[in-house]
């Protein structure tokens, strides 16, 4: 889309879109990490970040809950909200849930603007930075075990995966510390839960136990309560950070929104 360069930040060209709310800390979290990222990049004023649109799907469904349990479809809100933001002048989508990207293809389907897929964007940095053949642990929901989010794209760019099973003891204590409706992080807001922040480091030493070299939070809940400040065992790849960079290199047309349209091991699916 052709955007008023008035209505644009001095340098930028393209216009992200953030799908947020899910939950609701997700996407605060996310627009606090961009403007963290473009800070290095020099900024200093309102004017030097760049503008975007946003979305708090708040209302949409559990997405665990819809691939697993048969609960209330997730597809139709994701869709509508994706659909609001690209009518709204999005150039490329940006969904802060790593869940969420087991309907990638199907909301791609509906949209004539890319879903930047955050397992393959997350993927390929791992790759570049740490090299082919990495172990790489992975703490997120059951959904996002399931469905494979990451491991598929970790093996497609020869990294190897290191996740608990989701029968498992350590992935029920992950689970709770994203979803227990007294400490979990879904359910205490922006407070992050001393039980909760021990559940995340115990879960993230069992993969380094493991052999894994890095530990992606991979659910945005887990990047809000596993931390640097808190794990320094081996390297943390949050891809809230990763897709933060690649909306600033977005918007200031250092990759165009075409790239993206392809991206990802759902894009056939």
């Amino acid at each position: 889309m052709i955007h008023p360069p008035t209505l644009l930040s001095p340098g930028q060209r393209f216009v992200p879109g953030i799908l947020g709310g899910l939950g609701p800390l997700a996407h605060v979290q996310f627009e606090k990490v961009m403007l963290e990222r473009n800070h290095l990049r020099g900024a200093r004023a309102d004017q030097h970040h760049p503008v975007w649109l946003l979305v708090s799907a708040s209302a949409t469904p559990d997405r665990t809950g819809a691939l697993l349990q048969g609960r209330e479809p997730a597809l139709p809100h994701l869709v509508r909200y994706a659909q609001v933001l690209e009518r709204a002048g999005a150039d490329a989508i940006f969904v802060i849930c790593n869940t969420a990207h087991a309907f990638h293809a199907d909301v791609q389907r509906s949209l004539g603007i890319p879903w930047v897929h955050m397992m393959e964007t997350v993927a390929r940095a791992i790759a570049a930075a740490h090299g082919s053949g990495t172990p790489v642990g992975i703490l997120g929901t059951d959904g996002t075990l399931a469905a494979r989010l990451y491991h598929d794209a970790l093996e497609a760019h020869g990294l190897v995966p290191v996740a608990p099973k989701l029968d498992s003891a350590i992935q029920a204590r992950v689970v709770s510390a994203i979803y227990d409706p007294l400490v979990g992080v879904k359910a205490t807001g922006a407070r992050v839960t001393s039980e909760v922040r021990e559940a995340f480091l115990e879960a993230a030493r069992w993969c380094v136990e493991r052999g894994a070299r890095v530990v992606v939070p991979a659910c945005t809940e887990v990047s809000v309560g596993l931390t640097r400040e808190w794990f320094t065992d081996v390297p943390l790849v949050d891809p809230l950070e990763v897709m933060a960079d690649t909306a600033l290199d977005l918007a200031y047309a250092l990759r165009a929104p075409a790239e993206f349209l392809l991206t990802g091991p759902s894009a056939s699916a």
